[in-house]
Formats: structure tokens, C-alpha cells, sequence
């Protein structure tokens, strides 16, 4: 029997570097562990089916659960179970899977990546983390999904199919950034702007109801501080490029992972190195651990250099960003727009923004290319009989993908009724496509629209006071047969709103609260209560 040669040691911190060797080979290994990316064996079908005996449903699949809440309900599941309860559950397909896929993938080891729910945040990324190496502890007699994987030949990745060009993040597609125009007025407390794409370039189409993944890039002027805050030349060579470019394209800079405060405590001593450890934990020793992306992690410890290689490889890959869809491709072909809020705040005297929306904003102009993919609804679609009546819930940005339903029913000429409730700040600065809408009202083909102002009174005023307020048409409509759409915040709008559902059905509908309760949910499982929420 010939005897199996070791796999090489990765050498991921060069001897060039400015550590010892003890250092140089404990950051080997740190980087090593991140970046191991080896599959197990997948499941027999046997083995599947166990599993799925153990198995009685996701009841912890709602966005508007906490992470401690979810994890409680998955107590005793399997651990692709309690993966999928670490995740964001907004099936939002950022990380190219659905919640219940990517848990399957990272459970099974064909997904090596832990870090790609963007909505979860740090939370997702430590409770899997700390799941998946539960996996490593398992029993030498567990199952393969299971189990600890051993070192294997690497796969070459095939060429991306051409016919999947921007149908996933992985095989992005190349369009036209063609320009923005502000939606808000004057004495608007926010920034909201429309944006719009070409696609004929690349021949990309969608539904209503799709999403549009953006990869933006990190601002410039943010790079350099950063580079200044190294000590490094933006010239240095990291990963085939220089660090600028690396910086720029390639890695997240907000928040700071937990891996970054890891490296920080090794390089550093005495209380600093408690902190950083207590950070690299989930711990916040000072309080401010939710302020910390990746310039105020160096700037807190600012007595810590990391060579440039290793500063690198403990930060987050940049994630693309997505949007709804704002716009029909039966109405405008080759034409694809969004509707954003722009993300701005200040942290202390530092002045911050969102990734995409600022990218968007500010450092795109018309005529640059940048890389989008279209991400398919998953259950937010509109109905198919298009002479099914709709109820469409959508404040603020919650507009957007309402704005594209009115425009393909009116481009397929759907003849069913058409109502949306809408609801902002202000009436004078925050009524947004008012003109679009107003016209659409005028012509008969929104059939009703509904406002909702919450600082035009002494008292605020929301969509779902609206929707009470009307309550016995609503009735009328669902008894019609109308399908209830809403976009917007999962936290509070999304379950107001529900709960508006809930009353009209008991004080319209004759009902006990619990049987209103039970016809909200048959409408759900109906695909007539359908949600696009964050």
C-alpha cells in the first residue's frame, strides 16, 4: 500500500513578514482555518430521510423573530435545522440560496462559507460559526453531514454557464448605470432617490416582484484613511493586486469582524489584548462594539500595524446589496430601476454611510458599468389571473415593487382592481411618483389609493390606521377574492399591518379574534398575504 504524502502547509503569511516565527506560523494557522474550504462525502439518501424523520418544520421562519428566539425553538433539531434558525429568514437570496439551502449547504460542508447573510449580520455569522464547529466535535460515528472533513484534492471550478449571465452573484452581468433623480422635496428628512439601469448591454431581464443585486464598491477616500491607518503603501501587493484595489473592490470595511479583533489581540498586550479578545467574542468591554467597522477597530488600537496579508485576509468579502425592483420589463424593456434611501449617519465626529446606497449616490455616474444580477422572488409574485384584484401595502421605499406591479398590469392590460396604500412623512416632500400615481388615479386604473402621513399632524398617522379606517372595503375586496401585498420594515410595519388584517377580518368579517387569526393565515398559505419585507 503506497503511503499518502501530506497535503502542503499553506503559507498564507510570508516569511518576509514583520513577525517571528512563532507568530508567523500561529497566523498560518488562524488563516488556514478560515479559509478551509475542504467537501465532506454528502448524504446518503438514507441518511436524508433519518434526518427529515427528526424534522417537523421551521416554526422560527419569521423575520421578526430574535436570533435568542429562534435558536430556542431549534433546540433538540438537527443542526442543519439550528442552522437554519441562526439565519435572517428573510429567504432574500443575498447568499445564493434561500435560508433553508444555505443551511443545508453549510450542514452537508458543500458550503465552506459562514459569513454570506448579509441581513443576520455579525448575530448569523457567530451562531454559525460556533455551529459549525460543533460539526468538527462530532462522534466519529456520526454521519458524513456531520462530521469532521479531511484534506481532498482541490475541485477546479467550472467556467460560469453563459446562459446564467446575472441570474445568480455568482455570474454577474454588466449594465449601464444611466443616472438618478431625488424623489424628496424641500423640508424632506430623507434622501430617497430613483435610479435607473440599462440592461440591453447584457439582455438581462426580470419579473415584478424580482430583486436586483448591486456590487458596489468601498468609497476611495475611506480606502486611504485606512491604508494611512496601516502604515502600508496603497502599492503593496496583496492577493495578484494592490492593496487599494484589494480594499476598494474586494473586502468589507463595515462592521469589523470578529477574525479582525482576533488578529488585533495577538499583536497586541496587556488590557488592549483583553479587549480585543472580548470583541473577538461577541463581548462589548467599553460599549461600543456596535459602533466598530474596520477604521474605528484600528483607530481604538491604534498602537496595532497588522502586516497588510494578514490585515486582509481577516476581513469579510464584500457582499452584494439587494434592492426591489421598481420598475416592469413589459413596460420599459432593457430598462431596470430601484427606489433607495440613502443610508447617512454620524458616529461621534465621523460622518458614515451605507455601502450601496451611498455607492449609488454619490460615486456612480452615468455611463459607468458596474456588476447586477436579478435575484427571483421567492412567494411575491403577483396573482395569475390577472383579473384578480390587489391590495398593495407599501410606505416609504416599500413602494418600489408596487410601482412596478401598476406598471405591468397596465402594460398587459390586467383588468383586475388596483389599490394601494401609501404612507411617509409628509404629504409635501415625501410623496413619492406622486405624479405617476396621481395620473393612474385620474385614468381610473388605480382603482383607489390611500395616504398616510405621519408628521402632517400633531398626531402620527401610518398605513394601518388607514387600512382600519377603510376596513369594510378591504373586507369587501378579500371577500372578492383580492390577493394583500406589503413591503417595508419586518420589525414593526409588517406585523402593524398584519394585525390591521386581523381586526378588519373580526369587525368586517363576523369572526372571534382567534378565527380572524386563522383567516389571516389561510391567506397566507393561499399565496393571497404575500410579503417583501427587511
Amino acid at each position: 500500500m503506497n503511503q499518502m504524502t501530506p497535503p502542503p502547509k499553506l503559507e498564507i503569511i510570508p516569511a518576509s513578514a514583520p513577525f517571528s516565527e512563532a507568530q508567523r506560523s500561529w497566523l498560518n494557522g488562524f488563516f488556514a482555518g478560515l479559509l478551509s474550504d475542504a467537501p465532506a462525502t454528502p448524504l446518503s439518501a438514507e441518511q436524508g430521510a433519518a434526518i427529515m424523520e427528526e424534522d417537523d418544520g421551521a416554526p422560527w421562519h419569521d423575520q421578526t423573530m430574535p436570533i435568542a428566539d429562534r435558536m430556542k425553538l431549534a433546540e433538540g433539531k438537527p443542526m442543519r435545522r439550528k442552522m437554519m434558525a441562526a439565519m435572517a429568514q428573510q429567504d432574500c437570496g443575498q447568499c445564493g440560496y434561500n435560508c433553508n439551502d444555505y443551511s443545508d449547504a453549510i450542514a452537508s460542508k458543500a458550503e465552506a462559507r459562514l459569513n454570506l447573510c448579509v441581513p443576520g449580520g455579525k448575530e448569523t455569522a457567530r451562531m454559525l460559526k460556533s455551529l459549525y464547529e460543533e460539526l468538527d466535535k462530532a462522534p466519529a460515528g456520526a454521519a458524513p453531514a456531520a462530521a469532521a472533513t479531511t484534506a481532498a484534492e482541490p475541485v477546479e471550478v467550472a467556467a460560469p454557464d453563459p446562459s446564467t449571465l446575472g441570474r445568480s452573484r455568482d455570474n454577474p452581468a454588466p449594465a449601464v448605470f444611466l443616472g438618478r433623480r431625488l424623489l424628496n422635496g424641500k423640508g424632506s428628512e430623507k434622501e430617497t432617490w430613483h435610479i435607473d439601469f440599462d440592461l440591453s448591454g447584457c439582455g438581462l431581464d426580470y419579473v415584478v416582484g424580482d430583486s436586483f443585486g448591486i456590487f458596489a464598491s468601498n468609497d476611495l477616500g475611506h480606502v486611504d484613511q485606512i491604508i494611512a491607518l496601516l502604515g502600508a503603501s496603497h502599492m503593496t501587493e496583496v492577493r495578484g493586486k494592490t492593496l487599494r484595489e484589494v480594499l476598494q473592490y474586494d473586502v468589507s470595511l463595515a462592521p469589523a469582524p470578529d477574525s479582525l479583533f482576533e488578529l488585533i489581540s495577538y499583536l497586541t498586550g496587556g488590557a488592549q489584548r483583553t479587549k480585543a479578545r472580548a470583541l473577538a467574542q461577541g463581548e462589548d468591554p467599553d460599549g461600543d462594539a456596535a459602533t466598530l467597522d474596520v477604521m474605528a477597530a484600528l483607530q481604538k488600537f491604534s498602537g496595532v500595524r497588522p502586516h497588510p496579508e494578514a490585515f486582509i485576509e481577516a476581513l469579510e468579502p464584500l457582499q452584494p446589496r439587494l434592492y426591489s425592483i421598481s420598475s416592469s420589463h413589459n413596460a420599459t424593456p432593457c430598462k431596470l430601476s430601484l427606489t433607495v434611501d440613502i443610508v447617512r449617519y454620524i458616529v461621534g465626529k465621523r460622518k458614515r454611510h451605507g455601502l450601496a446606497s451611498s455607492f449609488l449616490a454619490d460615486r456612480i455616474q452615468p455611463g459607468d458599468e458596474l456588476k447586477v444580477y436579478v435575484q427571483k422572488a421567492h412567494g411575491f409574485a403577483l396573482p395569475e389571473n390577472p383579473e384578480t384584484p390587489i391590495i398593495m401595502v407599501g410606505p416609504g421605499t416599500g413602494i418600489a415593487p408596487f410601482r412596478a406591479f401598476l406598471h405591468d398590469r397596465k402594460a398587459t392590460k390586467a383588468p383586475g382592481k388596483n389599490w394601494l396604500f401609501f404612507g411617509h412623512q409628509r404629504s409635501a416632500s415625501d410623496f413619492f411618483y406622486a405624479d405617476e400615481l396621481n395620473g393612474m388615479k385620474t385614468e381610473g386604473f388605480l382603482t383607489r389609493l390611500s395616504l398616510a402621513w405621519s408628521r402632517d399632524a400633531g398626531e402620527k398617522f401610518y398605513v394601518q390606521d388607514r387600512m382600519r379606517e377603510v376596513g369594510r372595503d378591504v373586507w369587501t375586496w378579500l371577500a372578492e377574492g383580492a390577493h394583500v401585498y406589503v413591503c417595508g420594515d419586518a420589525k414593526r410595519m409588517a406585523k402593524d399591518v398584519e394585525r390591521a388584517l386581523v381586526d378588519i377580518a373580526a369587525q368586517h368579517g363576523a369572526r372571534s379574534t382567534d378565527e380572524a387569526v386563522m383567516f389571516v393565515s389561510e391567506l397566507k398559505k393561499k399565496g393571497r398575504f404575500q410579503l417583501d419585507v427587511y
